[in-house]
């Protein structure tokens, strides 16, 4: 693997995730863009993740005080994260957010589901950018980090992002890659506190 390292220095790693890797090994799948940076740059902790076929930015900590301190501001809500994404088909109006609860759902694992029982809080604003050839490109801005948010979230507004083979229909899974991408992330640096403003545009 070619890294594309956006930024590095002792405490973190920031990397743009390639589309079909994983984040984290999984249960047999043991290859994931962790496991390969922990090969070249050796300690290495997990602070969040994307789906594997989302690509963009990625934090991994260096250290357990850089995991903690980075952790914490996830977890307060204190860090910005604008995704960018394709949807199949018009979507109306220009903004506009989706608030539903989110659970897993355990006869189709891995896939989510809608629950206004057992799901929990899960809200996604948007902001449409532009339309063309019948595909909607959009903004998005989570609130919370649940498993498969956006993704399900579009599909609840009748639009499922282009390239999903959980939640789209036959037409939106022609693409070869889901057209979701995580462009921007703002955090402070675990150890000096700077406002970090990590940008990276998807190649879709």
């Amino acid at each position: 693997m070619n890294f594309d390292i956006l930024h590095i220095d002792e405490h973190i790693i920031v990397l743009n995730k390639p589309s079909g890797l994983l984040s984290v090994p999984g249960l047999y799948n043991k290859d994931s863009a962790f496991g390969r940076l922990a090969e070249v740059y050796g300690e290495l902790h997990i602070v969040h993740r994307l789906d594997m076929d989302t690509s963009g930015i990625i934090v991994y900590a260096r250290n357990k005080a850089a995991l903690t301190a980075i952790q914490q501001q996830f977890e307060k809500q204190q860090t910005r994260k604008v995704y960018e994404a394709v949807l199949l088909g018009v979507l109306p109006g220009s903004y506009g957010c989706v608030n539903l609860p989110i659970c897993v759902d355990w006869a189709r694992r891995p896939l989510q589901q809608i629950s206004h029982t057992q799901g929990r809080y899960a809200l996604t604003r948007w902001k449409k950018m532009d339309v063309s050839n019948n595909r909607t490109r959009l903004e998005l801005f989570p609130k919370t980090g649940r498993s498969h948010q956006l993704r399900i979230h579009m599909q609840q507004l009748g639009h499922p992002i282009v390239g999903d083979v959980f939640y789209a229909g036959e037409e939106a899974k022609q693409e070869k890659r889901l057209l979701l991408h995580a462009r921007e992330l703002d955090f402070r640096h675990p150890a000096t506190g700077e406002a970090m403003e990590i940008i990276c545009r998807p190649d879709f």
